[in-house]
């Protein structure tokens, strides 16, 4: 019954009848207040918002996002500052969430403690990952709404607790589907590349799209990248082929999405998976 209604919940979300929709007095709020939910807002052209003291980007038309963390507290302390100097504040209440353990054996040794020679390598990729993430400008592509970039069997849930070959690691931070090696991936909403590389350590094939308002998705383990770094992309145009590149046991697609220095549950934002 839980994943049933978890699934109903997705459905609604930007699907056009958002779960939660909060109306102040000049702004409003759509999306789940929820740890790694993302909330889309609508305020007055020129206004200034901030999230637990974090500058917010706000569109020329009044367009913000906003996102909690895996982990994230009870609350949320935003501010909204006016044209005319007015502000407003608000509590956001944030329902926490309760999480999965995902026990993945037979990886091999030198991925899940890679060896002294490999690290290098890592540092030098996390900084391209964290370089490709950090942009922040104020385009909206992520009011196209969003689509499953594959189809396939869900393997792996946002949030859950992973023990890799017996040892526990850190949680899981996308959701996987199951698919065939060269299964076409394409894009769940509108977005610019900020990064398409073809073999990670960890990660394998992985490519990021910028969504705007330092909102991305990235695609981690494909067997083959069609775009490159720079091309502006529509929702539904093919961007990549699943694969079983980097730290896996299978091929399949890892989606991930990320706000600021947050994670965010792309799940929580398609319709349930169809069978």
């Amino acid at each position: 019954m839980k994943r049933i209604l978890n699934h109903f919940f997705s459905l609604l979300f930007f699907t056009g009848l958002f779960l939660s929709t909060s109306v102040f007095a000049n702004y409003t709020l759509d999306g789940r207040y929820v740890q790694g939910g993302l909330l889309v807002g609508k305020t007055l052209p020129g206004a200034q918002v901030k999230l637990d003291g974090m500058t917010i980007q706000v569109s020329d038309q009044g367009f913000f996002v906003i996102g909690f963390d895996r982990d994230h507290g009870a609350e949320s302390r935003l501010q909204m500052t006016y044209p005319d100097g007015r502000i407003e504040k608000k509590i956001l209440k944030i329902a926490k969430r309760e999480y999965d353990i995902q026990r993945i054996d037979n990886l091999p040794k030198r991925k899940v403690t890679p060896e002294k020679m490999d690290l290098v390598r890592i540092r030098k990729e996390s900084a391209l990952v964290k370089k490709a993430r950090n942009r922040d400008d104020p385009r909206t592509d992520y009011l196209s709404g969003w689509q499953w970039p594959v189809k396939g069997r869900i393997s792996g849930v946002y949030g859950s607790q992973r023990i890799l070959n017996g040892k526990p690691r850190r949680p899981h931070f996308g959701v996987d589907v199951a698919a065939p090696t060269g299964t076409l991936v394409r894009s769940p909403a509108d977005g610019i590349v900020t990064l398409a590389h073809p073999d990670m350590f960890f990660s394998g094939g992985t490519l990021i799209l910028d969504h705007g308002q330092h909102l991305s998705s990235s695609f981690l383990h494909l067997s083959k990248i069609l775009v490159k770094k720079g091309d502006r992309i529509k929702q539904g145009d093919p961007i990549a082929h699943v694969g079983a590149t980097g730290r896996v046991t299978g091929p399949h697609l890892d989606w991930r999405m990320n706000f600021h220095k947050f994670q965010i549950d792309p799940q929580l934002l398609v319709p349930p998976m169809e069978e």
